[in-house]
């Protein structure tokens, strides 16, 4: 599975979820599936993705809402590892974290990542984590939504292809806009999925 097909699968899944995407290509590639007003790509903030959405599923833990997603990859879990210890530490219930694992940085010519020799999956549970794991869309599909039933962190490890989408052009959004559009949807939402207090 290559990632814009996994990127697809994950799109589809989450038509009403916050979506925290990891910088350059995996940006790239999901605003070409789709732009959505849920979707937050960190651009140029390598490293970032899950902790960002740990601070939004504090954000949202008193409401409705099943999970945060943040989809990560290999290189960039592996260059804020702290995100493991950190979430298992906490243990936010609506957080969710897929990684998507080719074993090498996308952006950077296809170097291989230390993710070759690593089980992340292996790592998260080490660190408290409820773990699924994934070879095929049909795998991906089957455990997110198990994943997203379960109280706790999770982490969904799907291994997929190296390689870019072609033809994919540069995601040139200014940052500011992207999270205002990204701030006024959560807010509308957790406006509406807040549990009212008996």
């Amino acid at each position: 599975m290559k990632r814009i097909e996994a990127l697809r699968i994950i799109n589809d899944l989450t038509p009403d979820l916050p979506v925290v995407l990891t910088c350059a290509a995996t940006s790239r590639e999901m605003a070409s599936v789709e732009d959505r007003d849920n979707h937050f790509p960190v651009l140029d903030s390598m490293g970032l993705v899950g902790s960002i959405a740990t601070g939004l599923s504090w954000a949202v833990r008193d409401t409705d809402m099943a999970k945060v997603v943040a989809v990560e990859g290999d290189g960039s879990l592996l260059m804020n590892p702290n995100v493991l210890p950190t979430g298992g530490f906490l243990a936010p219930e609506k957080l969710m974290l897929i990684v998507l694992d080719n074993q090498v940085y996308g952006s950077t010519a296809g170097l291989p990542t230390y993710a070759s020799r690593l089980d992340l999956g292996a790592l998260a549970e080490a660190a408290g984590w409820r773990v699924g794991r994934a070879m095929d869309g049909e795998g991906l599909k089957t455990e997110f939504t198990q994943l997203l039933t379960e109280q706790g962190p999770a982490v969904l490890h799907v291994r997929i292809e190296p390689g870019n989408a072609a033809n994919i052009p540069k995601l040139l959004v200014d940052p500011v806009t992207i999270t205002a559009r990204f701030t006024r949807w959560l807010t509308t939402r957790i406006e509406g999925a807040r549990t009212p207090i008996a």
